[in-house]
């Protein structure tokens, strides 16, 4: 028998067999984690694109809402005017129905400092 093929003891065999059982364990606990961190950026690509498309969505809601809100500003615009028409109108009719008031009044003084004075 040669030297250099001497044949493994039960030691030996058995150190061996435990080095390998170790480099299994942390090949397996490394496969685990890559296929974790493969699951976590799938989950974030997802996500990223889930996110994409509500800030889309929020975009064509927002010009959306500036839409209407112009559109309302216009109308709320429409309102006063036409108010502040109606405003002016009222404040010449208060005005004229006061003249009247106070000339109804003077005519009934008028009419009884006549019956009074007769």
């Amino acid at each position: 028998m040669d030297s250099d093929k001497r044949e493994q003891t039960a030691a030996e065999a058995l150190q061996q067999w435990r080095n390998a059982e170790r480099s299994a364990a942390v090949a397996r606990r490394g496969k685990l984690a890559a296929e974790t961190a493969v699951k976590a950026a799938e989950d974030a690509q997802e996500a990223a694109g889930a996110t994409a498309e509500a800030a889309k969505a929020a975009l064509e809601s927002a010009a959306l809402a500036e839409s209407s809100a112009k559109r309302t500003a216009a109308s709320a615009r429409l309102v006063v005017e036409a108010t502040t028409s109606d405003l002016i109108g009222a404040d010449a009719d208060t005005a004229l129905a006061d003249a009247d008031e106070l000339q109804a009044r003077d005519n009934y003084r008028q009419s009884i400092n006549r019956v009074a004075g007769s």
